[in-house]
């Protein structure tokens, strides 16, 4: 196991009427923005939660985050952060709006352009932020990451800084989701989880088996949700797990991955592809191509998450691989490029985006542009 130094300052906040609970929450003196997306709060009774818990308090709003949230968006909401004196932001919705909300938080508390903040990989300071969550799937709820895209290059990257003060969740509220959204949330957090646990063999027992539980779990509550999207137990599990795939719990001393995840924002920024749906068509081609160099775990993950104990040790991980593609459409989501109308100058076009940059990822940072091409022809 590596060296490492954890701490996660974010309060969850957990349970059906929680969000009454924001007056209390948030300090009485502050300058209040509140940031919302597109609108959809205003038609599931969230944003009427909202106003009420907070009736009396003065504040602002913002609206019109979009998904994959645009840097040419945020910095309006910048300019009017600055120009109110805004010292304290609450997000209301999904991964797109918390993130968004991060990068207003660093460009209110900076005379840096909010692009340049993202380029250099970290906010250096933020004003203070939280959240009311309503799409599980990111972990931005608990975490201190972000990716923003800009629109005009069709360009998408992540950056790092404070986590938010605190993050109500509760399950009432993915009632409302599309299947499609709940399918795409489920994708994501499972491959949050792969990309933490498909590393290097051997690190840690207890990072393994605590992946391991947060993938059985998600793997068991899919098709039930598919059945009984209003249960509130599963809605539950299915809000805590996308949590706890990428609050830093499962991955204290041991590598990581994330060279899926970095192919997908690709695919998000040129294509609009939804960010877990773009994990599932990546995720599977990833292990097809660097089998050999994850082949221990694979076993591993074979044989406890899937029960694989039969055949050779080659076939038991062609068969691991088979069974998380198999999963991904057990969702509802194509796993394929061609499934989704994108071929080979999408690939080039990636491809030469990493090699332009210079950069390489995976555990042993070893996916360049040229390997990420084969990942994305073992995708087609």
């Amino acid at each position: 196991m590596k060296n490492f130094i954890f701490r996660n300052p974010t309060k969850l906040v957990f349970g059906k009427g929680q969000i009454a609970r924001l007056n209390e929450l948030i300090p009485a003196e502050v300058n209040l923005m509140i940031t919302y997306g597109g609108g959809s709060v205003t038609r599931n009774g969230i944003y009427d939660q909202v106003k009420a818990a907070l009736k009396g308090r003065k504040f602002i709003e913002f609206w019109g985050i979009e998904a994959n949230p645009h840097v040419e968006t945020l910095r309006k909401a910048i300019e009017v952060g600055k120009s109110e004196n805004i010292n304290y932001l609450l997000a209301v919705g999904g991964g797109s709006v918390l993130d968004g909300t991060k990068l207003i938080a660093a460009g209110i508390a900076s005379d840096e352009d909010a692009w340049d903040i993202v380029l250099k990989g970290v906010a250096e300071k933020q004003i203070p932020f939280a959240s009311v969550l309503t799409v599980p799937a990111t972990g931005s709820e608990m975490n201190g990451g972000a990716v923003i895209t800009r629109a005009e290059t069709r360009e998408k990257f992540a950056f790092g800084g404070d986590y938010p003060q605190f993050s109500i969740l509760d399950p009432e509220v993915t009632y409302s989701l599309s299947k499609h959204q709940v399918a795409c949330g489920l994708a994501d957090a499972y491959t949050h989880v792969l990309e933490q646990y498909l590393t290097t063999p051997g690190q840690s027992r207890l990072m393994d088996r605590w992946a391991e539980g947060v993938l059985l779990s998600i793997m068991e509550i899919a098709p039930k949700i598919k059945e009984n999207p209003c249960d509130y137990d599963l809605m539950a599990d299915y809000m805590l797990a996308a949590t706890l795939a990428l609050n830093d719990f499962i991955r204290m001393g041991i590598s990581q991955d994330w060279a899926t995840h970095q192919i997908g924002h690709e695919l998000t920024a040129l294509h609009g592809t939804t960010h877990g749906h773009s994990l599932a068509i990546v995720m599977p081609g990833t292990l097809r191509v660097l089998k050999e160099q994850k082949h221990e775990k694979l076993l591993q993950y074979g044989e406890r998450v899937f029960g694989i104990t039969g055949g050779s040790e080659p076939e038991r991980v062609d068969k691991a691989i088979e069974k998380t593609e198999e999963f991904y459409r057990s969702l509802g989501l194509t796993t394929r490029l061609s499934e989704e109308n994108i071929g080979n100058e999408t690939i080039e076009t990636i491809a030469k985006r990493f090699n332009d940059r210079g950069v390489a990822f995976g555990e042993n940072q070893n996916v360049t542009g040229d390997v990420a091409r084969e990942i994305l022809l073992a995708c087609s």
